[in-house]
């Protein structure tokens, strides 16, 4: 064991009038922080590591990792069911086993979060509590003061529970308590149809549950296209889940055995009832005990710290990465925030985080690709732009997986032809987009991108021939 690392489980008494010091201390361990003290130690320096709760953050223990291992489950679900559909004969019907689909998450979870802990504590001073500034360059650990003249917080984030009447007299679960269940619910109420709230929403439905999602803005996921919220809704729907858009919750309350909802909404009945709860309206950054007053780091109103372009805070000494600085709240965003701060400092480099272009992706089935401007960001820009669109249907790889659903849609600056963005719904979507990533970052006209051979047959194939007959964005 590391000097001066508190065993876990097991209290320990430091007494030391002089602080610890190192020439950094990294503050959390989700996914920008080890990669970060790892290239700090490979470097020479003396590195500190802090973790609280589990090693690997939100995305090893409650976000990618077990609800792509979930969603997996899922869709194994799904095909087992339509096995028919392929000329393939079952002997029985597919049964749901959730304990054993728990198991092989747990397992996957479990793997990773020991490698990350075990990497850290090969590469540095690992400490167990929760850390607090006691000055610029100072930070508490249970009983330990430490000190050091660069400290990087990745500190990750947190389920929002918005303070809704009733709340505090009925259970419900987060995208975390969620991780826990080994039964499948009766019917789930998902507040929230935006990403999280909707892998889940799907995820269940497939493994039997009866699902409502209540959402209130006027569709789902609002922030993408109009035509993408439509096409996700339409296959949501089509494997029985119930949507309500345009319906505020605005209350909480037990009915028996079960949960009702009171509803502000447009259309549809004014509640819902269901046997459990899950809340997916959005998380907060874990910045509100960590003494950031002592150290002179400021944050918005949102609890957010606040960054410059290469992510050091109000504190000179001090930087904020991932979900904490309100920058990008995904596992590559932060992991892009570390090579950002690593090269700056140790290549003296010049990068910054307004450099990178919105990428990310929804993990429903089929899942969902975007990269670049959406349709509303290109008019908000006043940018005239051309857009071309493709069925999955007209997909040979899709047609002959059986999975047709969605489109494949690119927008071009009229101008130039430089590629803006895409929205690729549809099957293979979250691997195929990213050929558009390169395309976007190198500003490479669509005559260009056309020219490149593609292999068959693919999804990707298709990316150029959507771009053939493009039409002006209305």
């Amino acid at each position: 064991m590391s000097a001066g690392c508190k065993p876990a489980g097991r209290a320990a008494v430091y007494s030391s009038a002089v602080p610890a010091s190192y020439d950094a201390i990294v503050i959390g361990t989700g996914q920008a922080g080890p990669a970060l003290a790892a290239r700090l130690a490979a470097a020479g320096m003396r590195v500190a590591v802090i973790e609280r709760a589990r090693f690997g953050g939100t995305c090893v223990n409650d976000g990618c990792t077990p609800t792509k291992a979930l969603v997996a489950s899922a869709y194994v679900a799904r095909l087992a069911r339509r096995a028919a559909e392929y000329g393939v004969r079952l002997a029985g019907e597919a049964r749901i086993d959730m304990p054993g689909i728990k198991l092989r998450k747990d397992s996957i979870v479990s793997a990773a979060t020991q490698g990350v802990e075990k990497w850290m504590r090969r590469v540095a001073t690992v400490y167990r509590g929760h850390a607090r500034f006691t000055g610029p360059a100072t930070v508490r650990v249970n009983e330990e003061e430490l000190s050091a003249p660069r400290i990087y917080l990745n500190v990750g984030g947190r389920p929002l529970v918005p303070k809704l009447p009733g709340l505090d007299a009925v259970p419900f679960l987060t995208n975390q308590s969620m991780m826990d269940l080994d039964y499948v619910p009766e019917h789930l109420l998902v507040v929230g149809g935006s990403y999280i709230g909707l892998e889940f929403a799907q995820m269940y439905r497939r493994f039997g549950t009866r699902v409502t999602v209540i959402e209130m803005a006027p569709r789902l996921i609002a922030r993408e296209d109009e035509d993408v919220s439509q096409a996700v809704k339409e296959a949501l729907e089509s494997e029985g889940i119930d949507v309500r858009v345009n319906a505020a919750c605005v209350s909480v309350a037990r009915e028996g055995a079960r949960i009702a909802l009171g509803l502000e909404c447009r259309e549809g009945a004014p509640r819902a009832s269901g046997t459990h709860l899950l809340l997916a309206v959005g998380r907060v950054p874990n910045t509100d005990d960590l003494g950031l007053e002592e150290a002179g780091i400021r944050t918005d109103a949102r609890g957010y710290i606040e960054v410059d372009e290469q992510l050091r805070t109000t504190n000179p000494a001090v930087w904020a990465l991932g979900d904490c600085n309100g920058k990008g709240a995904f596992t590559h965003t932060a992991y892009n925030d570390y090579e950002i701060v690593a090269d700056n400092l140790l290549a003296g480099a010049a990068r910054r985080w307004t450099d990178r272009v919105p990428v990310y992706a929804l993990y429903i089935d089929p899942p969902l690709g975007r990269v670049g401007m959406s349709e509303a960001e290109i008019r908000k820009a006043g940018i005239e732009a051309l857009v071309g669109k493709r069925p999955m249907a007209r997909v040979a790889r899709a047609v002959e997986k059986g999975e047709t659903r969605g489109f494949l849609k690119i927008h071009v600056e009229a101008r130039s032809k430089r590629i803006l963005g895409a929205a690729l719904f549809g099957t293979g979507g979250d691997e195929s987009v990213h050929s558009l990533i390169d395309a976007v970052y190198a500003q490479t006209p669509a005559s260009e991108f056309q020219r490149h051979v593609r292999i068959h047959p693919t999804v990707s194939e298709l990316l150029p021939t959507v771009l053939e007959d493009l039409k002006p964005l209305g």
